[in-house]
């Protein structure tokens, strides 16, 4: 996992695909549409999303991970939290879907690393990343826009 300013991308040599994700990234505004759009086929794509935040034990939270891509999640409106998970120290919900690249696991305790994203600021997550996005900051819910870069995990120089 790594966690960093936006402006610090460069700090790490990830090979074309981890710069082509960010001069996308760099595209994106609060203004940006929701939607997916497409960056290099298969290999990486995005996804640009509204939603509302919610609480840790709200049953429409999920705690998840995946296999063949790696998430870069930034939020371009308001901020949330992300509670973050060693994938070792979860017990499976369901199987690994292969076609939709994730496994969901089930929720037991709070992590004991939660990151607040604030505009500007990336997470990139792992295969051994379990994480459980789009949380309160605070006590109230927030209507957040966030962007997701997904990249397959071997375009990555890592």
């Amino acid at each position: 996992m790594i966690v960093d300013h936006i402006k610090n991308w460069k700090n790490y040599a990830f090979g074309p695909a981890w710069e082509k994700a960010f001069a996308f990234l760099e595209t994106l505004d609060a203004e940006s549409e929701d939607g997916e759009f497409p960056i290099d086929g298969e290999t990486m794509f995005a996804r640009v999303m509204s939603y509302q935040t919610r609480n840790q034990t709200d049953t429409e939270a999920v705690l998840e991970a995946h296999r063949k891509y790696v998430d870069i999640q930034m939020t371009l409106v308001e901020s949330e939290r992300i509670a973050c998970y060693p994938l070792h120290t979860l017990d499976p919900k369901e199987p690994y879907c292969s076609e939709r690249d994730v496994q969901f696991f089930q929720y037991t305790a709070p992590a004991d690393l939660q990151l607040s994203v604030f505009p500007g600021t990336f997470v990139c997550l792992l295969p051994q990343d379990g994480h459980m996005p789009q949380l309160n900051t605070g006590p109230e819910a927030k209507i957040v826009k966030k962007v997701v870069v997904k990249i397959s995990r071997d375009a990555l120089e890592i």
